[in-house]
């Protein structure tokens, strides 16, 4: 058997939100927890779905059911339900750009656009826009296309959380931006861009914890199929985002 990646309480806290179980309608699934362990497996290592080991079955049959939960929305569900607690006394955001393989490019009849792929410096990309907590957990995740903008994407992450402080790199230093934050009654801590006439203050001190978002970035492309993106669809490749990211919840 290869190398499995869940303790007995870390499933536990997560098999009640899987589908399949007694209580639900339909066929009780009976190896959800293999099946999950199939998927992290795939995630970790990079490989093609065909190469899947044998002892997690038949590689199309979990391929299929890893795309119907896709659909269904069954990762989302799980990381939100991990996720509904966090420590809101900081929240730090930060993007990431991952290149897209030649076998994950978007089919011509699909613009690369509504897969969150671009053309950037470095070729085909996607960009992966998070925000964490205090305790460096991922509250959100956004994907876009790799050219663009960290800015853009940050009132989606901020909306309906209220931090004390939202703390960003340069990227981020905008007016409009630290007028939204402060309109949740958050403290922008963002460094001032070098072009900027009027400097804002700075909390220094509060600023070095911005590592926590880093660190996850780091995380989670230690899984090298979230390092390089393969899956064709968005929505695929989010749910291995969102499977990654609940595994750091339940570490």
């Amino acid at each position: 058997m290869p190398r499995l990646m869940l303790r007995d309480d870390q499933w536990e806290r997560i098999e009640h939100m899987l589908p399949g179980k007694a209580s639900d309608r339909g066929v009780t699934a009976k190896d959800n927890r293999l099946f999950v362990e199939a998927v992290l497996w795939i995630a970790r290592t990079g490989a093609p779905w065909r190469d899947l080991p044998d002892a997690f079955g038949r590689w199309h049959t979990v391929y299929m059911r890893y795309n119907r939960w896709s659909k269904k929305g069954v990762w989302q569900q799980v990381i939100d339900t991990l996720a509904d607690d966090p420590d809101m006394e900081q929240l730090m955001i930060d993007g990431s750009i991952v290149k897209v393989h030649q076998h994950g490019a978007a089919k011509k009849k699909r613009p690369q656009s509504t897969e969150a792929m671009g053309k950037s410096r470095g070729g085909l990309s996607t960009k992966i826009h998070a925000a964490v907590d205090a305790l460096g957990n991922p509250v959100r995740l956004i994907l876009t296309p790799g050219q663009a903008s960290e800015y853009g994407a940050a009132p989606a992450l901020l909306a309906g959380f209220s931090p004390a402080a939202v703390l960003g790199d340069k990227g981020y230093d905008s007016t409009a931006l630290r007028d939204i934050i402060r309109a949740v009654g958050a403290e922008p801590v963002i460094p001032p861009r070098k072009n900027r006439l009027e400097c804002p203050e700075i909390d220094w001190h509060c600023y070095k914890d911005r590592n926590l978002v880093e660190r996850f970035f780091q995380k989670i492309k230690q899984f090298r199929r979230l390092a390089t993106r393969y899956e064709r669809l968005a929505r695929n490749y989010q749910s291995l985002l969102n499977l990654v990211s609940a595994v750091i919840w339940l570490a």
